[in-house]
């Protein structure tokens, strides 16, 4: 049996970088001492969401790259410290007037092992004005061979496209992680459907992680947590409640990948030739 003890930290985050960050830090460590192998961090979690603000370009300024920046250098030192595989969804500055939506993968021994950004960016009012701070990720749907297994991420908005979770199923991913930034609202029930149905049509692990409490500039919605773990039957196993900061831990065992996959042969029976429409660039 392989197992994996896995950890997502969800928290209040309304307040200023630096605080945010050590804020992380204990949590990381407080993980860590409970045995934690990798742990998973919220969307861009050093600081509030900031996209309800459109057009406030002072958080720009929170932006770093994802090679030199300080907060991924801290990490990686850290995760070496520590042993333990991070997670890292941060604000990047590939260049001057280039944002992304953005996490890093950090290996067991702080090597970074590269990023994904964000692709399906949401502009939906009166909170999630995404595209005034966010470019569309260019990168695919990398899969990071990890201390702890083959780690692959969605971020946030895009757990509404069902395309991604094969994708990395596909390319081989084990654990596949959900870092978010959701608020009680239209996408509420959506929050215990989507990541199950990923994790149980591709037969692997996922890691859903949301913020907790009210936070400016939005001020007036809720993060609501609920962070959680779902199993490769899409059943979920640990899950954190909506109002407190949590460490959600769990035992993952990656050799149920493979007792699931022999019952549900989903991977076997697909019939690619047939979804034409689906990567049809001329279709809307």
């Amino acid at each position: 049996m392989t197992i994996v003890k896995a950890a997502l930290i969800q928290a209040h985050a309304n307040m200023g970088k630096q605080e945010a960050i050590d804020k992380h830090v204990g949590m990381i460590r407080d993980a860590a001492s409970q045995g934690a192998q990798v742990v998973c961090l919220q969307e861009i979690f050093y600081g509030p969401y900031f996209c309800a603000d459109e057009g406030n370009t002072e958080w720009f300024r929170t932006a770093e790259h994802a090679e030199t920046g300080p907060t991924v250098l801290l990490m990686q030192d850290l995760a070496k410290e520590l042993g333990i595989v991070l997670v890292l969804p941060i604000y990047e500055e590939a260049m001057q007037g280039v944002y992304y939506n953005t996490t890093v993968v950090i290996d067991a021994d702080g090597t970074n092992l590269g990023k994904y950004r964000k692709t399906h960016i949401p502009q939906v009012g009166p909170i999630f004005w995404e595209k005034f701070f966010f470019k569309p990720g260019n990168l695919g749907y990398p899969v990071f061979d990890t201390a702890v297994g083959k780690v692959g991420v969605v971020i946030c908005y895009d757990r509404h496209f069902p395309e991604i979770y094969r994708e990395l199923g596909l390319r081989g991913a084990q654990i596949v992680f959900n870092p978010s930034a959701t608020v009680e609202s239209l996408s509420r029930y959506l929050w215990e459907l989507e990541q199950v149905a990923g994790a149980a049509a591709n037969g692997y692990w996922v890691g859903a992680i949301n913020r907790v409490g009210i936070e400016s500039p939005i001020s007036e919605h809720k993060f609501y947590g609920s962070s959680y773990f779902a199993n490769p039957k899409g059943e979920i196993v640990a899950q954190a409640n909506d109002t407190d900061d949590a460490i959600v831990m769990h035992d993952i065992d990656l050799d149920q990948i493979q007792s699931v996959r022999d019952t549900w042969q989903f991977f076997r029976d697909r019939r690619p030739e047939t979804y034409t429409a689906t990567v049809d660039p001329a279709l809307p």
